[in-house]
């Protein structure tokens, strides 16, 4: 019997992965390691699925979807928390490993979600290496912290772990300028991106390998992909706060930091945040305001593959 889709979902765990065809009902399992992944790859490219859904776990993913991304597989990583909305939605209560695989087919065969474009390997390196160097900035804010809290018996010891936070932070830094540096079309998107004002090495590398889009949509769209766009809460009479949610979580928070630094001396985001202050905004609005700014502008730059100007700004 011939089916218009067939949809293959997948949940994952660390040792396992479990797997539901939609609408044939087949069921199967097999260990999420190398040759388990192969045998459900080889299983899976004879079904010719319209769509293989995977949720983004973090990395218990990453193996089989680079896998089956090299053999052609239609791959589709998805939100956690939409599969797990959609299944309540569905009226779907309880929670197995199957149920879970079938939520994931359903939701591709319901949603018909985009594929999902793999990143080159060099990219999912230097995604990975901002990932480390972002948990070494934690753990250096927090031994920064006990130094302040603890008595100088242990001052020592926390000393020696900074010296050595910082010794990795350097050498991550230099992994990441090689990796750039190593593709001329990412050194001359690097080098466009730091033209602009407010813009640094890691916001540059961030923006590169967690914000492909860049420049392929419109203002309102990277906004809204990044989570930085205003959602209404509006019924009937009432007009709620506008709040952001959603989105891209690393670059959303990278590009929060690089504003704190922005608005004590941008050119144009500094006078932006102090008139939406004076004006009564809360200054958490005001900033993420500028970062929504700051964002159009960028997007606008590698759009037309332009120089900062501070015109277009």
């Amino acid at each position: 019997m011939e089916y218009k889709e067939i949809n293959v979902g997948i949940d994952t765990s660390s040792n396992q992965l479990d797997f539901y065809v939609r609408p044939t009902g087949q069921f199967f399992s097999v260990n999420n390691d190398r040759d388990g992944i192969k045998q459900a790859v080889d299983k899976i490219l004879a079904l010719k699925p319209t769509r293989v859904l995977i949720e983004s776990t973090g990395r218990l993913e990453m193996d089989f979807v680079c896998a089956a991304d090299k053999r052609g597989l239609p791959i589709v990583v998805c939100n956690p928390s939409q599969i797990r909305n959609f299944a309540k939605s569905s009226g779907r209560i309880a929670k197995t490993d199957k149920l879970d695989a079938m939520d994931i087919a359903h939701f591709g065969e319901a949603m018909k979600p985009a594929l999902t474009v793999i990143k080159p390997e060099k990219l999912r390196e230097i995604s990975d290496l901002l990932a480390v160097r972002s948990q070494c900035l934690e753990m250096s804010t927090m031994q920064k912290n006990r130094l302040k809290r603890m008595p100088k018996s242990v001052h020592d010891p926390i000393r020696k772990i900074l010296t050595a936070i910082k010794s990795e932070l350097l050498k991550i830094d230099k992994q990441l300028d090689k990796l750039i540096s190593s593709v001329t079309e990412w050194k001359e998107k690097r080098d466009l991106l730091l033209s602009a004002k407010g813009v640094g090495n890691v916001l540059a590398y961030t923006l590169m390998s967690e914000l492909p889009e860049l420049g392929k949509l419109n203002r309102k769209e990277i906004a809204a992909l990044v989570g930085i766009a205003p959602m209404n809460r509006d019924s009937g009479r009432f007009q709620g706060k506008r709040f952001i949610r959603g989105g891209r979580h690393r670059v959303r928070t990278v590009l929060f930091v690089s504003m704190m630094s922005a608005i004590q001396c941008h050119p144009k985001l500094k006078p932006m945040y102090e008139r939406m202050v004076a004006a009564g905004k809360p200054k958490k609005v005001a900033i993420v305001a500028c970062m929504r700014k700051q964002l159009t502008i960028l997007n606008t730059m590698v759009k037309n593959n332009t120089h900062w100007d501070e015109k277009m700004a």
